[in-house]
């Protein structure tokens, strides 16, 4: 697959439909800038975009793929395949998701439990208090940051896709 090529295609595409990328883009649902990046080849489009990339523009997905125009539209079959590939994807991401809120929760009560210990130790040094503190804290701190690490980008990108898949099935406008 040729970034660059169907970079020039999709460019080719727009410009023959007389668009401007801010209006490509507010009808994808997507930046300018990410636009640009796609029609520069640095970047590729999300498969549920290349849908209705290929939609708006009639063309095959395979040709956005081969960064070709041929003749003929998208067969029904083939978006349905891609449909059912992207659904796959979603539920994965969904999966992982929920884990990694689990771990937010996880993370919560550790350091609950960190607090009650924090205010309930004796006065006098307990190994104990000081090992259930330090274990507590410890995994608080550590999930908190791997969450913030992993939710951050794959966070935006799963809010961005469940809204344009809502947006694609009339239950959002």
């Amino acid at each position: 697959m040729d970034q660059q090529k169907i970079g020039a295609l999709l460019k080719e595409l727009r410009r023959q439909r007389a668009v401007t990328q801010e209006q490509l883009a507010e009808m994808l649902n997507v930046s300018r800038r990410t636009v640009s990046r796609w029609e520069t080849g640095s970047n590729m489009p999300d498969l549920d975009i290349l849908i209705e990339i290929a939609d708006y523009y009639e063309i095959d997905i395979r040709e956005l793929l081969d960064g070709e125009r041929r003749s003929g539209q998208m067969e029904e079959e083939m978006k349905e395949t891609v449909w059912k590939m992207l659904d796959y994807s979603n539920e994965k991401k969904l999966k992982y998701m929920r884990r990694l809120h689990g771990c937010y929760i996880a993370a919560l009560i550790s350091f609950l439990i960190y607090l009650v210990t924090l205010f309930l130790k004796p006065g006098t040094p307990n190994g104990f208090f000081d090992f259930v503190q330090g274990l507590t804290l410890g995994i608080s701190f550590g999930m908190i940051v791997v969450g913030v690490l992993m939710t951050g980008k794959h966070g935006q990108k799963l809010r961005a896709l469940k809204m344009r898949l809502l947006k694609k099935q009339g239950l959002m406008q």
